[in-house]
C-alpha cells in the first residue's frame, strides 16, 4: 500500500518511479526529477516508510488516524519520525514544479524500507550495490530531530552504536554459601565502573552548557538475564549494555581497552559478545571545503533561520552514506515543537 502511494505520488508530479530490491520483500522506492545536467553528482533526499509500534492504549488520538486538533496538531505515529520529512520533500518539488522551476541536478528521493530496525535490508545494504553507485550522489539529506527552540536541529554526524552483552560465569551453589567467584559479585563490580563512568558523562553536559547528549558517551544497562529460582546461585548472569560512541571527541580502541580491563578486574572467565560493534564514521564537514553546506547554509541564512549543528544522540541510515565517504545532513525542519519521536501522542503542526 505504501509503495502504491508513492508511485501514485510520482505519477501525479511526472516523476521517474522505480523498486529496487537488495533483499526480497523490502521495497527501496525512488522517485527521480532530472536535472538538466544528468551528469553532475545528484541530490538524495532520503525518508523511511517504516515506524515503530505503538501503545494505543496510552495515546489519545488513533495513532495511524492523522487527526488534526483544534490547534492545528497533527496526531500520528511518524508525523516526527519520519513521514513528515519524506512528504516535504514531494511537496517541495511539487511547489518547484508549479513555479516552473526547472533544477541543474537530478534529485533523487529515496524511500528506504527498515530504518527503523537497524536499516540492515534496506540502506546499509544498498548504498553497496551498482545501482546506488549508478544514482552518481554527490550528497544526502535524510531525517533530524524536532526542537524545543526557535532554532533548528541540524546534525553532522552519529555516535557508533556498540551493544554489548557481558558474560559473567562464576561458582554456582546453595543460596545460603558465601560462595567465592560468583557471578553475581561480578557484574555489581562491572555495573558500578559502568555507571561511575556514566557519573562523569552526566558532569560533562552540566560542565559545558552547549553540549548536546551527542557529544558524550552514554552507557546504560538494558538487560540482565541468568538464575532459576531464588535459593541457588547460578553458573552464570549475562547483563546487555547500550553504549553510543561519539565521532569526536573518543579514542575508541582506547574505550575498548578500558571495558576489557574491568572485565579481567571483576574475576576471571567474564566474556563479550557484541551484538553491534559499530566503526566510528567521519563526520561531515561543514565547512568551505563541502560545497554542498555552503549551498544549504546559504539557503537557511536567506530564509534567517537559526541552526544548531551537532552529533546525532541515535542512529538513522546518514551511517551507511557516510561510510562510503558522502557528505550527508540530517535536517527535520521541525522547531518550537516537543521531541516526540518514539513517544505516545506524537504529533506535527500543520
Amino acid at each position: 500500500a505504501c509503495v502504491t502511494f508513492l508511485e501514485n505520488q510520482a505519477k501525479s508530479l511526472d516523476l521517474a518511479f522505480k523498486i529496487y530490491y537488495v533483499v526480497p520483500k523490502k521495497p527501496i522506492v525512488i522517485l527521480t526529477w532530472m536535472g538538466t545536467e544528468p551528469t553532475l553528482p545528484t541530490i538524495l533526499l532520503n525518508s523511511h516508510m517504516d515506524v515503530v509500534p505503538v501503545y494505543e492504549d496510552k495515546w489519545t488520538h488513533k495513532p495511524f488516524s492523522a487527526d488534526i486538533d483544534e490547534h492545528n496538531n497533527i496526531y500520528a505515529r511518524g508525523t516526527q519520525d519520519m513521514k513528515c520529512v519524506g512528504i516535504q520533500y514531494l511537496e517541495a518539488i511539487r511547489r518547484l514544479k508549479k513555479q516552473g522551476v526547472i533544477l541543474k541536478r537530478t534529485f533523487h528521493v529515496s524511500f528506504v524500507p527498515d530504518e527503523e530496525i537497524g536499516g540492515t535490508d534496506g540502506m546499509r545494504q544498498f548504498v553497496h550495490t551498482k545501482d546506488f553507485q549508478n544514482l552518481n550522489v554527490g550528497v544526502a539529506l535524510d531525517e533530524g530531530m524536532a526542537s524545543t527552540t526557535d532554532e533548528f536541529a541540524l546534525f553532522y554526524g552519529e555516535r557508533c552504536i556498540w551493544h554489548l552483552h557481558i558474560h559473567c560465569p562464576g561458582t554456582p551453589g546453595h543460596g545460603s554459601l558465601l560462595l567465592k567467584n560468583t557471578a553475581g559479585e561480578k557484574v555489581a563490580y562491572l555495573l558500578n565502573k559502568f555507571f561511575e563512568f556514566r557519573k562523569q558523562e552526566v558532569q560533562k553536559l552540566i560542565d559545558n552548557p552547549t553540549w548536546t547528549v551527542g557529544d558524550v558517551t552514554t552507557v546504560n544497562l538494558t538487560q540482565i538475564s541468568g538464575g532459576v529460582q531464588s535459593n541457588v546461585v547460578p553458573p552464570e548472569f549475562v547483563i546487555v549494555i547500550d553504549c553510543r560512541i561519539p565521532p569526536t571527541t573518543v579514542d575508541v580502541q582506547k574505550w575498548e581497552a578500558t571495558i576489557n580491563q574491568w572485565c579481567k578486574e571483576a574475576g576471571p572467565g567474564i566474556w563479550i559478545e557484541y551484538e553491534q560493534k559499530q566503526a566510528q564514521i567521519a563526520p561531515t564537514k561543514l565547512d568551505n571545503s563541502n560545497p554542498y553546506w555552503i549551498a544549504f547554509k546559504e539557503a537557511t541564512d536567506e530564509l534567517g533561520l537559526k541552526l544548531k549543528s551537532q552529533i546525532f544522540p541515535g542512529g538513522t541510515d546518514s551511517r551507511y552514506v557516510r561510510g562510503i565517504g558522502l557528505p550527508a545532513i540530517g535536517f527535520s525542519p521541525i522547531n518550537n515543537t516537543p521531541i516526540l519521536l518514539h513517544d505516545h501522542d506524537e504529533y506535527l503542526g500543520v
